[in-house]
Order: C-alpha cells, then structure tokens, then sequence
C-alpha cells in the first residue's frame, strides 16, 4: 500500500490540507470543504454547484453541504440561472470575500512551508507531474 500511488497522493493531500484546515479553522470556524468552495468562488466566482463539483473532485452531498452552511452564515449567495431554475449562479458575499481574501495568503504560507524542502527545480518537476496526472 505504501507505494501504491493513489494512496500516497491521498495521504500527501489529507496532510498538506490538515494543515491549512487547523488555520482557517480556528480562526474562521470553516471546515476543509467549506474552504475548498470559498476558494473557488473567490477565484472564478459564478459558479454552480455542479462546476464546484467538477472542479473540486468532491462529492455532490459535501459540494451541497458546504455551500448550505456558508449561505447560512451569509458568505456565499446564489442567482437562479435564468436558463435553467434548478440552477443557482453561486458567489462570495462582501463578508465572504473578506474572509477570502484573509485566509489565501495564509494558505499560501502554509504551502510554502510545506514545500520548502523542495528546490525550485522540484517543484517546477513535482507541478509537471501533476499536470500530466491530471491533477
């Protein structure tokens, strides 16, 4: 199991993510998943469930979850599609645009650091290959 490719990208990621997940935690009461759709909605924002689905690689039921708690703390809002009533055009609200905007570069620390062990040319390998595993 231990060289089994899949499992090890597992374990690196669940790692690497409870990390970052202690920060925002603590200090912004969001969960992994929570997280994951803030990030994407500050990034491209406009998006349905189903591109934060797609996107992200998470499931359908923790996509809804997540994205129900946030509406309910009022940091992401969502239009009804106008081609299409079942769909919702979510995005950040102002507060959670801010809370955005305060917990990326703390995330991009944390990945730093995670990664300082690494030589630029690495890194450089390390994002190639991920690449071409599609990730």
């Amino acid at each position: 199991l231990e060289a089994f490719l899949p499992y090890r990208l597992s374990v690196a990621s669940n790692r690497m993510s409870a990390r970052i997940a202690d920060a925002y935690r603590s200090r912004f009461g969001l969960s992994i998943p929570e997280w994951r759709v803030m990030a994407l909605l500050g990034r491209e924002g406009g998006l349905t469930a189903g591109d934060l689905v797609e996107r992200s690689a998470m499931d359908k039921v923790a996509v809804s979850r997540a994205v129900a708690r946030l509406a309910e703390r009022a940091l992401v809002s969502g239009e009804g599609d106008s081609s299409d009533r079942r769909r919702r055009n979510l995005a950040l609200t102002a507060a959670g645009m801010r809370i955005f905007e305060e917990i990326e570069p703390l995330a991009l620390a944390l990945e730093a650091e995670a990664t300082a062990g690494l030589t630029a040319a690495e890194r450089t390998a390390l994002d190639r290959i991920l690449k071409k595993l599609g990730v």
